[in-house]
């Protein structure tokens, strides 16, 4: 389920983003604190930031300067200006896309699904490494001392999944839902079956202890 961070200080706008986008399926974080918008950024590592200009403290524009010194998550403006300047400097200092207020909802799911897909693709475009063990994308491999595996399609996603959340507990629940969101439909027995099917994998490269079971909670890396 990808997550969603809406950085709005008006509470009657926060609110009714907030619900349009749990009923549309997504996860949902708010900030309130307009002091340590960064921090909460960091913290919730989200898949898409909604982003006011006309903010307390920092406006829009720093922020999303700021964030681009240390995130390439899909940044979307929704914001009451209007102006072609607007829109001009809110792209160039880093934002993907920008709406003006009032909304139109089906546009702004459209624009919100079109910008996760791509932000999708593009963060499945490099490798990621973790415990010595290099995970490609691309490439569909697992590598680890010049010693390489290939992998299925549901095996790519999950591994994807779990390298995405290093050193986190990722549910089954989490997992299935992920793989139904990039269109591999599974069920909790085929799940358990591609993860013993990884690990056996991984033992090829001496690796069979990279994913670890927690009872009752679901998988770590």
């Amino acid at each position: 389920m990808n997550n969603i961070l809406i950085i709005e200080d008006e509470k009657l706008i926060r609110e009714e983003l907030q619900t349009l986008l749990s009923n549309a399926g997504f996860a949902v974080s708010c900030v309130t604190d307009f002091e340590n918008v960064l921090a909460q950024v960091r913290a919730e590592s989200p898949d898409l930031i909604l982003l006011d200009i006309s903010l307390p403290a920092q406006n829009g524009y720093s922020l999303c300067a700021s964030i681009r010194r240390f995130s390439e998550v899909p940044i979307l403006f929704l914001t009451g200006r209007s102006t072609a300047m607007d829109e001009l400097q809110a792209l160039t200092l880093g934002g993907d896309d920008f709406i003006s207020k009032p909304y139109n909802i089906p546009i702004l799911l459209a624009r919100i699904n079109v910008l996760l897909k791509r932000g999708q693709a593009a963060g499945q475009s490099g490798s990621l490494t973790y415990s010595g063990i290099t995970l490609d994308p691309v490439a569909g491999t697992l590598s680890a001392q010049e010693q390489e595996i290939e992998l299925t399609k549901t095996e790519l996603k999950i591994m994807y999944c779990l390298f995405s959340h290093a050193g986190e507990i990722v549910s089954r629940l989490q997992l299935v839902e992920y793989l139904w969101d990039n269109e591999i439909h599974i069920d909790d027995n085929t799940l358990s079956v591609n993860i013993m099917r990884i690990r056996e994998k991984l033992r090829v490269l001496g690796k069979e202890e990279l994913i670890r079971t927690k009872r009752g909670m679901g998988y770590k890396i």
